[in-house]
């Protein structure tokens, strides 16, 4: 007992330092002007069934105040009226008709591969049709593109929750880039594990995105992000990171259902298989509900409290560098056993279905997907 209670103690003390490390030093969008000459950036947004955000998002936008940007949507198949708003906002914004999603494709790759065909800018800007991008934003991604000189920028918006599985949820992605990625290793170390991204918000040099192979090199996998991120780490190309500091924001999603659904998606492609998922869930519950099991305990209750502290304290940090509300961090062994949830949700759709689901499709094992 004494030997795990030192391990969890010593883990949770090396979270807390590469938190308190990312919190200074982790780079945050400003509203500065972009430098001359001003790249021509091509904003890329795949879309499918997205009727409830496109127009507002398109409309965003097209009001942004930096002089050279086109707005590309690759509307791919929507079964609502997706295309029909996006082409609605008009200006800097044209609708493109997607292509029959090839065999070994998933979805979003085949549809971002596309869209990249197409482009005419010097920068790519691969973002999300719910990505809320607010006046000025988009000249501060392009200013902090240059000052960092990356071949690819990505930046982690500010999360939106509002109801409660959201906020149960969605900040520990915040947490998890913040206290277990220091973003030091991420912009200077060459190694490949150190590579990370955000589909949400990348920014390429074009060629860089097309030295890296794009989408096509990442076609089978729903994780394209990270894989893409971790092919610049090996070419020896410049990887930055970002937080949008609520100039770049996103409200993934809005109940229950959206949630456990989006992170199983992602959850078993991100931990590597299910061995590493098994092994994660462990890791969680060691970390942060093995102290709380500790305060039941006679002998080791003063242990307890100290690791539970420091748990929960880690996670409101995090929640307060993000913008996100620090009082739920509380509410984190909450959090933890509902992740184990979304894990098992995911290993459902692995054994029965072969695969995560996503919006009417089915990605194989293979990375096949199927319609």
């Amino acid at each position: 007992m004494n030997v795990l209670i030192i391990i969890v103690s010593l883990v949770l003390v090396a979270m807390a330092g590469i938190l308190l490390s990312n919190t200074f030093l982790f780079p945050r969008l400003r509203q500065f002007p972009p430098a001359s000459p001003l790249p021509r950036v091509s904003v890329l947004i795949p879309a499918r069934d997205e009727a409830a955000v496109i127009k507002g998002t398109l409309a965003r936008l097209d009001a942004q105040d930096y002089p050279d940007f086109e707005v590309l949507v690759l509307d791919d198949h929507s079964s609502d009226s997706t295309a029909e708003l996006a082409r609605s906002v008009g200006g800097h914004v044209r609708v493109i008709a997607g292509a029959a999603l090839p065999d070994g494709w998933s979805g979003k790759n085949w549809a971002c591969h596309q869209l990249s065909q197409v482009a005419t800018g010097e920068v790519l800007l691969f973002t999300d049709a719910d990505v809320i991008w607010q006046p000025g934003a988009l000249s501060a991604l392009v200013a902090e593109f240059q000052r960092t000189r990356a071949d690819l920028l990505t930046v982690w918006p500010t999360q939106i929750t509002v109801t409660l599985p959201e906020r149960l949820i969605v900040p520990l992605m915040a947490m998890v880039v913040m206290a277990y990625l220091p973003v030091v290793a991420v912009h200077y170390l060459p190694f490949a594990l150190f590579g990370a991204s955000n589909g949400q918000c990348m920014a390429w040099r074009c060629g860089a995105y097309q030295r890296t192979g794009g989408h096509q090199a990442v076609r089978h996998t729903v994780l394209e992000d990270v894989t893409l991120a971790r092919i610049v780490k090996r070419l020896g190309l410049r990887l930055r990171m970002a937080d949008g500091a609520s100039l770049i924001g996103c409200r993934m999603y809005t109940d229950w259902g959206s949630v456990r659904d989006g992170y199983a998606k992602n959850i078993m492609a991100g931990f590597g298989g299910v061995i590493p998922l098994l092994a994660s869930i462990v890791f969680h519950w060691l970390m942060f509900l093995f102290p709380i099991v500790l305060l039941q305990d006679a002998r080791y209750g003063k242990y307890g409290l100290p690791l539970v502290a420091l748990g929960v304290l880690i996670r409101a940090l995090s929640a307060a560098a993000t913008r996100q509300r620090i009082f739920d961090a509380i509410l984190l062994p909450i959090s933890v056993l509902l992740m184990t949830r979304i894990s098992a949700h995911s290993l459902y759709w692995r054994v029965h279905l072969g695969g995560p689901q996503w919006k009417g499709r089915v990605l194989s094992r293979a990375g096949q997907t199927h319609v």
